[in-house]
């Protein structure tokens, strides 16, 4: 995050001593459409000299409306404000969605925004605020006239290989593994970050050692199978062929993300380590040998390279 960003935990935590252009939404992932929003919002607040700013909710709605307990989210929290602070925000407030948030009234919200941000514009998508969705665009478009803010609504006309991008088209991509999708609707690679934890050390038995990436448990992973990945520790990249799934060949149960990073020596376990998914090689299967498994993983190392060297990536 850049310096001039500022970050608040509650809407009550702002000064309102700026006028605001505000956005409000999710913004799980800060696709392709969410970026396109902010680009427009950010420009017209520097023209009218107005601040830049982001509500967004954690946990999402979605999850404790419907009370979701599978992985869900795209990015975590911390990738998401990043996100959001290099679209050029100004101030982004991470608003935890309670109960009592639910439950506010549309009049009594937009109230608050005002009262606290000094509110001269609304932007979004598909606008509905407040408890039952009750603040539609009609809704805010009257009290906007009444307490001087406009509203502007950004169509979702984004689009990748001639579908609308959006967070669901995310989800069912790394739902199949079709990373060249997920990666498209994102403008970047999707990423996955952690620390290294030990696992059981099996890869070292067969030649082929492997960082063990302790994963956000609420975050949603690819699909189970074999990855064409750049590892970043710090400042250096390596070529990466990583595993997600059970391993079953070797009677796994516990699902893990697994990397073999290419042309490195040395020891990774509790450094921080983020994994670009670039390219899905195959599924999860079974052998019927660890002689069998040692060989297509041979195989998969040379696959990552060509993918990934053709591509530049390194």
């Amino acid at each position: 995050m850049t310096q001039s960003v500022i970050r608040v935990s509650d809407l009550r935590d702002v000064t309102p001593d700026r006028p605001t252009f505000l956005a409000i939404g999710s913004f799980d992932g800060v696709h392709r459409g969410h970026q396109s929003l902010l680009r427009e919002m950010v420009q017209a607040a520097r023209a009218a000299g107005c601040r830049a700013a982001v509500l967004t909710f954690f946990p999402h709605p979605r999850r404790v409306i419907q009370n979701l307990t599978t992985p869900y989210y795209i990015t975590t929290l911390e990738d998401r404000v990043s996100l959001l602070a290099e679209s050029g925000i100004d101030l982004i407030i991470t608003q935890p969605f309670t109960e009592q948030v639910r439950r506010t009234r549309a009049a009594e919200f937009v109230e608050q925004l005002c009262q606290y941000l000094n509110l001269r514009a609304l932007w979004g998508g598909n606008f509905a605020l407040g408890y039952q969705r009750e603040g539609d665009l009609p809704f805010l478009q009257r009290l906007g006239a009444e307490k001087g803010f406009e509203v502007h609504v950004v169509p979702a006309l984004v689009t990748w290989a001639g579908e609308l991008v959006s967070s669901s088209r995310v989800r069912r991509g790394l739902q199949a593994g079709d990373m060249e999708d997920v990666n498209g609707c994102l403008g970047r690679p999707f990423h996955l970050s952690g620390v290294v934890i030990e696992g059981d050390k099996r890869g070292r038995t067969i030649g082929v050692p492997t960082a063990n990436l302790q994963t956000w448990e609420e975050q949603l992973l690819p699909a189970n199978g074999v990855y064409a990945t750049v590892a970043r520790i710090g400042d250096k990249r390596y070529l990466a062929a990583t595993n997600i799934g059970v391993r079953p060949t070797v009677s796994g149960k516990k699902k893990t993300v697994e990397a073999h990073l290419l042309d490195f020596e040395g020891d990774l376990y509790h450094q921080s380590l983020t994994l670009e998914f670039w390219h899905f090689i195959r599924s999860e299967q079974k052998f019927d040998s660890l002689d069998a498994l040692k060989a297509q993983i041979q195989t998969d190392i040379i696959r990552v390279r060509e993918l990934l060297q053709k591509d530049s990536q390194m």
